[in-house]
């Protein structure tokens, strides 16, 4: 054989090469974790759907986050899906991410990455209701599947925020809110929440940040729900009165509060993975290259029924989310 065929062959195989390992990083995932900077293992169990992530720069002094750098994140941590969130309020973030943004790398990574869309509740329109929920639908026709981040700066059951509700009602869009002491505001025992969950009943709420995860315990204070409070989960929390009460109440297990919530008590948090498996939903904040993210170890460290892992790492947010995972 010639060198020239020899050469070619060799051409041959490293194309083939290098266009598997890009199928891989657009449209597959890993069956197995790969080990973790450093050589740690990543934790057991997955895949994982991950219904919080961003992509962009969000807050000063971060360095940004690009769709790429996202999936092979996933692939590193055996996650199947991320949901990429905007933040488009002026109190979500030092840097706005706007819909658009998220819209483009999920056309980037169409298996791997679901977009939502978001606006902020104080932007002006005209046409009332008709022309909020046509501003949305732009966003539905190509291809948001839920609403969020929703991280403004009002009451989490002020007129403006009930309007965007509503258009979410309307369009069959799930609401993920962030809730604190600055934004999507509330009290202790959530009464504005109960509001919202009851006046919208077909509306799935998906409740993130300090606000929502202090209220796991029946002692939150004013305080603490802009907070990360520790020590026993004492009963009679908001949380599990709210979902026993309100079936369209879900709860993204992401960032340090969900965390901390799961972790401040860990036999509470244990009953409370498997009494409300069917809605919990796994998530991790990751905005930033080389962010530290407790979720993955922390969820494994439970001792879990399979089909309540299950639940929470993956199917629920596919149910939810009409995905095939």
């Amino acid at each position: 054989m010639s060198r020239s065929a020899c050469d070619r062959r060799a051409c041959l195989r490293r194309a083939v090469a290098m266009g598997a390992a890009l199928l891989s990083s657009r449209g597959t995932w890993p069956r197995a974790p790969a080990a973790e900077a450093g050589g740690r293992a990543a934790a057991p169990h997955g895949p994982f759907v991950d219904v919080h992530t961003h992509v962009g720069r969000t807050w000063n002094g971060d360095p940004p986050l690009t769709s790429e750098a996202l999936v092979r994140w996933m692939d590193e941590h055996h996650v199947a899906k991320a949901v990429v969130l905007p933040l488009v309020s002026p109190e979500s973030s030092s840097y706005l991410n706007l819909t658009e943004q998220a819209l483009a790398a999920a056309a980037r990574f169409p298996d791997r990455l679901v977009p939502f869309c978001c606006i902020d509740p104080r932007t002006s329109y005209v046409r009332g209701r008709a022309g909020l929920r046509a501003m949305v639908k732009e966003y539905v026709d190509q291809g948001a599947k839920g609403f969020g981040e929703h991280k403004a700066g009002l009451p989490i059951d002020h007129p403006k925020m009930r309007a965007l509700y509503e258009v979410c009602d309307d369009l069959h869009l799930p609401v993920l809110f962030h809730m604190d002491e600055q934004r999507g505001m509330d009290q202790p025992g959530l009464p504005g929440l109960e509001r919202v969950l009851k006046a919208f009943p077909n509306v799935p709420f998906i409740g993130h940040g300090p606000g929502f995860w202090a209220s796991i315990s029946g002692d939150v204070t004013a305080r603490d729900m802009g907070g990360y409070p520790k020590g026993p989960v004492r009963p009679g929390g908001a949380l599990d009165r709210l979902f026993q009460a309100c079936p369209n109440l879900w709860g993204d297990l992401s960032a340090g509060s969900g965390a901390g919530a799961l972790a401040r008590d860990r036999r509470f948090g244990q009953a409370f993975l498997v009494r409300r498996a069917d809605r919990l939903l796994f998530g991790t904040d990751y905005l930033k290259p080389g962010q530290d993210v407790p979720q993955f170890e922390l969820l494994a460290s439970f001792d879990l029924p399979p089909e309540v892992r299950a639940r929470i790492e993956r199917e629920n947010a596919a149910k939810l989310l009409g995905l095939k995972v």
